[in-house]
């Protein structure tokens, strides 16, 4: 099946829905939505775009970004979502090794890109996507489970960009997890797009247009607090997705505000450590409107969930400690927990989390050997560290060993430390992550500088923001005379991490 179905059925018998809003304003009913999904699929196809063929967006989160992905995958090709907060020669890499043969984007976005690619760019806001709109439309191409409808681009420990296949399959096993283990869906309910639509919020847009929700996105084109409160509060019940950042972020707008989030009937977060305490203050300002998922892009949004019920309880014997879980696991898929052979572990016991079902990714594109190393024996192992209880409730005791996450984002510090190692000045650098109450983690560099140079904080800002994007780029550099390391010459991160949290 191919998932641009449920949008086409949705048309058929609810066409006059409300789909798609900017802001306050309603742009495309379903019949609409469906119409310029066809349409476009008509004009890719005229472009030679056919099934299995990527299509990039290097967009900002706007209701086209919708009309696009059904337009994709109504001719049956693959959509390439990509990070807009990414420095454009780190788009036009992604371009490249997807294979990409058109992109759209954004008008901010499109002409930085431009000059990093050769690849065709179709600006969403001219007349030429509206004319790629409105051609005739075309029926859905055909395509089975295992077939890809997306590659999501997810930095690997060599700060390489790997693509996470994601079939469509994975989307309808997701997708359907979702009314199960996190959060029931019906035609009433607006889903909002607060979170970059490139990840997790884009994920669960399929089940949204399968009840024929309304999709609503922010004039912002992104996070503003007082903006979600207020449209909530006028086009509720709201529904999305959001890093633990966020959600702190809007605690504390709201009580200075003094709104309590009238409309919003559930906030999805994952994506980072959640402290317990914001959580709890967020569950009594707010009220039981909060459900945690765990996913990676290579089982995305569907390892594990902890249900709002379970989140808003303060009953239970052992509330604390589930409320520090990640919950139990989704619908489609096992988690056990393997020591150090590879074995399962028994309940209790702390190891490397592994999952394995239908959400799974079947491997990376056109990279053998990464799949090679993530999938065992039918299990994805996925890196971090965890313990599952014997009521089945799965805790994290640590993330994969080196990631930083910042404001719901993975940074690969050896993307960043190669970057640095390129400048004259630098001899020697290690990058950590340092806890930050805004964001979860800021990114901290040490550096051993070269013989007879000084820490420039400035040029090594400017070589940064040369090749990576700019929320990669570390907010504090410090100077070492040496890094410390072990016998076998590795440095010693744990040390630099302990030093940092001393100093706070």
């Amino acid at each position: 099946m191919n998932i641009a179905d449920w949008l086409h059925r949705v048309a058929q018998t609810n066409g006059n829905a409300p789909a798609l809003l900017l802001g306050d304003q309603v742009v495309a009913t379903y019949e609409d939505f469906a119409r310029q999904a066809a349409g476009l699929a008509t004009a890719l196809q005229a472009r030679g775009v056919g099934p299995g063929d990527r299509v990039g967006l290097f967009m900002k989160n706007c209701p086209d970004y919708l009309t696009v992905y059904y337009g994709v995958w109504t001719a049956g090709a693959v959509v390439v979502p990509i990070n807009a907060k990414l420095h454009p020669k780190e788009a036009a890499f992604i371009l490249q090794d997807s294979g990409a043969s058109q992109v759209f984007v954004t008008p901010d976005l499109g002409s930085d890109l431009a000059e990093a690619t050769d690849v065709p760019l179709t600006d969403i806001s001219t007349d030429a996507f509206a004319d790629m709109c409105a051609a005739p439309p075309l029926t859905t191409v055909a395509r089975n489970a295992d077939d890809l409808a997306w590659l999501f681009y997810t930095s690997g420990t060599t700060g390489q960009p790997k693509g996470v296949q994601i079939t469509h399959g994975m989307i309808a096993a997701t997708s359907l997890c979702y009314p199960v283990d996190v959060d029931p869906v019906s035609a009433e309910d607006a889903a909002y797009y607060a979170a970059p639509m490139s990840h997790g919020a884009g994920i669960y847009a399929p089940i949204h247009v399968r009840m024929g929700a309304r999709h609503i996105c922010p004039l912002s084109g992104g996070f503003d607090p007082i903006e979600l409160l207020d449209l909530s509060q006028t086009h509720g019940p709201t529904s999305m997705f959001m890093a633990p950042t966020m959600v702190r972020r809007l605690i504390d707008t709201a009580k200075a505000s003094e709104k309590t989030g009238e409309g919003i009937k559930t906030i999805v977060y994952g994506g980072g450590p959640m402290y317990r305490a914001d959580i709890e203050e967020a569950v009594d300002w707010f009220g039981p409107k909060f459900v945690q998922i765990y996913g990676q892009g290579e089982c995305p949004m569907a390892i594990s969930a902890l249900s709002r019920a379970e989140v808003a309880d303060r009953t239970h014997p052992n509330w604390r400690a589930r409320l520090a879980s990640v919950g139990r696991a989704q619908s489609q898929v096992e988690i056990a927990i393997a020591g150090a052979n590879g074995a399962p572990l028994p309940n209790g016991e702390v190891g490397e989390i592994m999952v394995r079902g239908a959400p799974v990714m079947p491997g990376y594109w056109r990279n053998p050997e990464a799949t090679e190393a993530a999938l065992k024996d039918g299990w994805l192992m996925t890196g971090d560290v965890g313990r599952l209880d014997e009521d089945g409730y799965l805790t994290l005791q640590d993330r994969s060993k080196d990631v930083i996450i910042s404001g719901g984002s993975n940074i690969y510090p050896r993307e960043i430390e190669e970057v640095l190692l390129q400048h004259p000045t630098v001899h020697e650098v290690s990058v950590v992550g340092r806890p930050s109450p805004e964001w979860g983690e800021d990114v901290v560099a040490f550096v051993v500088c070269a013989p007879g140079a000084d820490l420039d904080e400035a040029a090594l800002d400017a070589q940064c923001l040369e090749q990576i994007a700019r929320f990669k780029r570390p907010k504090a550099y410090i100077a070492l005379p040496e890094l410390p390391k072990n016998n076998y010459g590795k440095v010693l991160k744990t040390e630099l991490r302990q030093r940092l949290e001393s100093e706070v």
